[in-house]
């Protein structure tokens, strides 16, 4: 009788305890989802301005710290440097500290690069500012994906459009406002560079009660990941799938033509008589077009099971509007910025692969770190050749060829990069037939 009793006590007793758990962790879950998304937004939108305001008053730039134009690509070459630099560095300080504490201090980085650098006086300091500010964007471009795997599991296509189409209206804003308000603001170059930075203060906020955030927590997605799943990925040697190289590659060829088209596009426009606040506009719209197409592309790209095709059609209108800038930039200008917009649109296609192409979160941020780091690095010569070419020929000839010379493996290797294989399955592969 009592060990009736004992065995009908149990069941009555478990369930409360069970539901109280539940009830407890479901509104800290819920607050901590709206808080992630929020600040996910927020730090996308600050993942460019850094570098689309200084394209739009780059000619200022040059004149008030005496810049030729090869330094003046060189300039434009940072960026990479540093994403390829301090991106490898992500998995590592988010490992120990947590994402989220990472991407916080990256945002306050930028804020802290963004009011230095118009004001430190010399190439030199311009140069080491930008850099910290880059270094912030560096590692919150690496672990936009992973939060987004580990908090979103099941809706990385939907989350990745989303900070997608944050960061692309991020960067058309500061592209078509730069010029703008700094006439507003008195005409100093300085003052239009500097006020960028109040956006990325803003940013740190929703990304301090997050700090504490090692990856384990509760309020997290719990991710669905098998035994040998983890037993991968902690044996992981990315650099033994050829999807990770293909990935690599063409986010470097993609990221070649985006920095390209943000630090020189506006002075082709110059160049052939468009004014400077109608080439910021240009570029704005260049960038506005991946707004909406950021949103859409990823969501389209996760019900694919090749993102070839993509590829090709995004390619093809980076072709287009390279042949419209050689053939007449001032008369088309506006068909020219809508289609190398929507050709710059690779880039959320790229992140929308990584986090398709790892089973893991911790196998997204090795990929991510690889494939940006990487891809980076293949893009520095890009804008500095294109200044060296400017310079030397006299003229945007030869630089457009160059770009539209680069499109065609990019369309190549996003191919291959778009075919369905997980980085895992492959270097589990290879391993059984060494």
């Amino acid at each position: 009788m009592a060990s009736e009793e004992t065995g009908t006590m149990t069941p009555t007793a478990t369930p409360p305890v069970r539901s109280e758990t539940a009830e407890k962790q479901a509104p800290t879950r819920a607050w901590a989802t709206r808080l992630v998304i929020v600040g996910i937004v927020l730090a996308a939108l600050n993942l460019r301005p850094a570098i689309t305001s200084l394209g739009a008053l780059l000619e200022e730039v040059r004149d008030g710290l005496g810049m030729s134009g090869t330094l003046a690509g060189l300039l434009t070459s940072v960026p990479p440097l540093c994403f390829a630099v301090f991106g490898v560095m992500a998995p590592r300080f988010a490992r120990r500290f947590g994402p989220s504490a990472v991407v916080c201090v990256g945002m306050a980085a930028i804020a802290a690069g963004l009011v230095i650098r118009p004001f430190v006086g010399g190439t030199a300091g311009f140069l080491a500012a930008t850099a910290l500010a880059l270094m912030g964007i560096a590692v919150s471009n690496v672990l936009m994906p992973v939060i987004v795997k580990r908090w979103f599991p099941d809706r990385v296509g939907s989350m990745t459009g989303l900070y997608s189409m944050a960061l692309a209206l991020g960067t058309s804003l500061a592209a078509a406002l730069t010029v703008p308000m700094t006439d507003a603001l008195g005409g100093r170059w300085q003052t239009g560079l500097a006020v960028w930075a109040a956006l990325a203060v803003v940013a740190v906020v929703p990304w301090i009660p997050l700090v504490r955030d090692r990856g384990t927590a509760t309020a997290a997605a719990p991710e669905h990941v098998s035994t040998a799943v983890r037993q991968e990925d902690d044996a992981l040697r990315i650099t033994r799938s050829r999807t990770a190289w293909a990935l690599a590659v063409f986010f470097g060829l993609q990221a070649t033509a985006a920095y390209i088209t943000m630090g020189w596009m506006p002075q082709i426009f110059r160049d052939a008589g468009v004014p400077a606040s109608e080439a910021g506009v240009l570029l704005a719209v260049t960038m506005a077009m991946g707004v909406p197409l950021a949103f859409v592309i990823p969501r389209v790209a996760t019900r694919l099971t090749n993102q070839g095709p993509v590829v090709i059609v995004l390619g093809a209108c980076g072709l287009m509007g390279y042949a419209g800038l050689y053939l007449a930039p001032a008369a088309g200008a506006w068909a020219w910025a809508l289609l190398l917009g929507i050709s710059n649109c690779a880039f959320p296609l790229a992140l929308t692969m990584v986090g398709m192409r790892a089973k893991s979160s911790v196998g997204v941020a090795k990929l991510s770190a690889f494939a940006q780091s990487t891809g980076y690095l293949i893009s520095i010569p890009g804008p500095l050749l294109v200044g060296v070419l400017y310079q030397h020929s006299g003229g945007w000839g030869l630089p457009i060829a160059l770009m539209a010379g680069l499109m065609v493996p990019q369309i190549v290797i996003g191919t291959l990069a778009g075919r369905n294989r997980t980085i895992e399955d492959e270097v589990a592969a290879k391993a059984e037939t060494a």
